[in-house]
């Protein structure tokens, strides 16, 4: 199966067409993927036989904790690599072409927010910068470098410098877009209140073991007050991805068009379910050719009509179901 380019994958433009390239997708990696081929084949699948997105098996997440899913022979450019605490396993996400990452983040932002020239791009990633292999840090240099703003930049723990460089894009009336880990932008508003209605504050989860975990209403209307603004916005990815998801409001994410959300029986990892239910999240994410594009996460939600979703939680065991398929 020949693999599908960058012009097919980011050109998608109708539920068909996706389809279409998602089973082109599956197909090269079933074939490519030294991996997936052998968890297909754990399944008692065949990969010719599967015709439709309903019947493609999900990779689980926790497989990039012990094994390089790769398709293809070439050698990673750049290796993610998840945050976590002390002695526990990350997973690491070999890249063999960091291009088809940087068109998906580009395109992504472009669609949900405009031309990224327009805004100063203001970072709060503390846990992220002190530590290598980050894919967010790797996104948010690349769109403060586009941004072209000699006041786009990286806050870690200068808080003070944050809050006047916030102060000063408001009173210069400048489309400002501060991305933070949730737990730093907590820690700000401890210290700092701004009213800054037009500001966009886009949260991208993660406590990291520095607060107690909180429900999303009660931390958006935390974060709300704190900055002024009357909604919180979110992103929505991951280590194992190479596209993002975002929110622009009340939890509920959008995906670009060649990433999709379906999601899956709790007991049953093989059977998906109707739009509507909670259940476990399965991604398809196509930018994600070189590695797979098809992933059982870790998290619970629920998908509506049009596609748009939102995270309820996550699973209670650390290792979904379905994860002894492979064996080696």
């Amino acid at each position: 199966m020949k693999k599908p380019g960058k012009d097919q994958v980011f050109s998608v433009n109708s539920a068909a067409d996706f389809e279409d390239i998602a089973i082109a997708v599956f197909k090269y990696q079933a074939a490519n993927n030294l991996v997936y081929k052998q968890f297909i084949k754990g399944l008692n699948l065949k990969a010719d036989e599967i015709t439709t997105i309903e019947q493609i098996p999900f990779l689980p997440v926790e497989f990039f904790k012990s094994h390089n899913i790769t398709t293809g022979d070439k050698s990673a450019e750049v290796v993610f690599t998840s945050s976590g605490t002390t002695g526990m396993v990350t997973s690491c996400h070999n890249i063999t072409d960091v291009n088809w990452y940087i068109q998906s983040f580009r395109e992504a932002f472009a669609l949900f927010y405009g031309d990224i020239t327009t805004y100063t791009i203001l970072a709060l990633l503390p846990s992220y910068l002190e530590r290598e292999g980050s894919s967010l840090i790797y996104m948010a240099q690349d769109l403060i470098t586009q941004s072209a703003n000699a006041d786009s930049g990286f806050y870690l723990y200068n808080h003070d410098e944050l809050y006047q460089q916030l102060t000063r894009q408001k009173q210069q009336g400048n489309p400002t877009i501060l991305i933070g880990v949730t737990f730093a932008l907590l820690d700000f508003i401890e210290k700092y209140r701004i009213n800054f209605p037009e500001l966009i504050v886009m949260e991208t989860g993660g406590m990291k073991g520095r607060r107690k975990e909180m429900i999303r209403e009660e931390l958006h209307q935390m974060l709300c007050e704190g900055f002024g603004v009357n909604a919180i916005h979110s992103e929505y990815g991951m280590t194992e991805l190479l596209s993002q998801a975002y929110s622009k409001g009340q939890g509920i994410f959008n995906c670009p068009p060649w990433m999709r959300i379906i999601t899956r029986d709790t007991n049953d990892p093989l059977t998906l379910i109707e739009t509507g239910k909670t259940g476990g999240i399965n991604i398809i994410d196509l930018a994600n050719i070189n590695s797979c594009s098809f992933i059982a996460t870790q998290d619970l939600g629920r998908v509506y009509a049009g596609g748009a979703f939102e995270v309820i939680g996550r699973f209670d065991n650390s290792d979904i179901r379905g994860c002894n398929l492979l064996v080696g």
